[in-house]
């Protein structure tokens, strides 16, 4: 199952094609959905104040898009690519409640 912080291929099926997405939340509970929220990687990168670069050894250079978040079922989950830091994941959280103007005092 995959699991928060971890980047996996994911299957978007023909919209979006297979690319590197972030899990970002936490697991699902039986009497939950069983959805898992991921933030997609993209390599057409715009400079969006909602894209945050993390470079890592095994993700092309890109960012992870914040408000392209998608809740997908872990059947279309393919293979893990790799594992974030504490600290990037802060970086990855910083910026999606920057843009949800959610400020955290």
């Amino acid at each position: 199952m995959p699991e928060r912080g971890e980047v996996w291929q994911v299957d978007f099926g023909i919209t979006q094609k297979v690319r590197p997405a972030l899990v970002i939340s936490m697991p699902y509970a039986d009497c939950d959905r069983a959805l898992i929220g991921v933030v997609p990687h993209t390599t057409a990168t715009r400079g969006s104040q909602f894209e945050i670069s993390i470079p890592t050894r095994w993700l092309s250079e890109g960012a992870f898009l914040v408000q392209g978040i998608q809740a997908v079922p872990p059947k279309y989950f393919l293979r893990r690519l790799g594992k974030l830091t504490a600290e990037q994941m802060l970086l990855v959280e910083g910026v999606f409640l920057r843009w949800l103007a959610i400020s955290v005092k």
